[in-house]
Parts: C-alpha cells; sequence; structure tokens
C-alpha cells in the first residue's frame, strides 16, 4: 500500500480557481465599459523544472510594451492590457465582438524563492514565457553522511 501526503491547501487552490472560472463564465458578456472594454483573465500554465519556475501565459494581441511583470513578497503579479482599436475599426459595420478587450490582472503566489535578479520574460507568437530561477536556499541539497567506525 502506497501512502500520499494530502495537502488540503493545493485542494483550496484549486476550489478557489474553479470558483473564478465560474463567476468569470457567469459575468462573460454582461456589458462592461461603454467602448466595449471588460476585464478578462488570460489562461496560464505554471509547471517547475530541477532550477526554476516557468509561467506561459496566452496573450493574443496584446502589445508586450502594455505588460507589466512584477515579484514582490513572492508572489508574481502580470497585468495589462489588450486594446480595441477604435479608430481603426469605426467604419466597420460588426456582427459581434466576442473577444475580451480592457485590463488583466493575475497574481500568483510562487511555490519556493526565486532569483528575482535572474529572471527573464520573452514574448513569442501571442505567448508571455517567464521563467523564474530558483534561488539557491530553495534547490535541494544533498548531505554527505560520514561514517564512523565502531
Amino acid at each position: 500500500m502506497n501512502f500520499v501526503r494530502w495537502n488540503p491547501l493545493s485542494e483550496m487552490s484549486l476550489i478557489q480557481n474553479q470558483m473564478n472560472r465560474l463567476f468569470e463564465g457567469a459575468l462573460h458578456g454582461w456589458p462592461g465599459e461603454p467602448n466595449g472594454t471588460t476585464h478578462w483573465t488570460p489562461s496560464a500554465d505554471i509547471f517547475e523544472t530541477e532550477n526554476e519556475l516557468v509561467l506561459n501565459m496566452d496573450l493574443p494581441g496584446v502589445d508586450p510594451k502594455m505588460v507589466d511583470v512584477r515579484v514582490e513578497n513572492n508572489v508574481l503579479t502580470v497585468s495589462g492590457e489588450r486594446q480595441f482599436d477604435e479608430k481603426r475599426n469605426q467604419n466597420n459595420n460588426y456582427h459581434r465582438v466576442e473577444r475580451s478587450y480592457g485590463s488583466f490582472a493575475r497574481s500568483f503566489t510562487l511555490a519556493t524563492f526565486v532569483d528575482a535578479d535572474k529572471i527573464r520574460a520573452s514574448y513569442n507568437s501571442g505567448v508571455l514565457s517567464i521563467t523564474l530561477p530558483k534561488a539557491e536556499a530553495a534547490k535541494p541539497k544533498r548531505i554527505q553522511i560520514a561514517a564512523t567506525a565502531a
């Protein structure tokens, strides 16, 4: 029989994410600002390797200059705005506008401490990738056991 350590906080985080998606889905399509902008939440994937945490966030149509990435008190915050170009689209007679525009913000509590001076971010094909190297103190260290003759 295998024993698995139960972590109730991971399940609470899962429930929180599901509740956020439930409310975001329920409010989707409700009128936002008069110019058609609403708050939206871009999707993100976070994974961990031996030496770093990596976040990939879908930001299609977002100018990377409009994105702000910050790490403070072990919380990663990504915020920005996808703008609807009213001047370029003023002569078009839209039948539907389903894509979300406006400001967004996502915050993630990091599972491990990171080296803030070595964080890298890149933007390619509408995906923002943030690489957060783990701090040396957070990396596992192998301890050599000294054997003494008895």
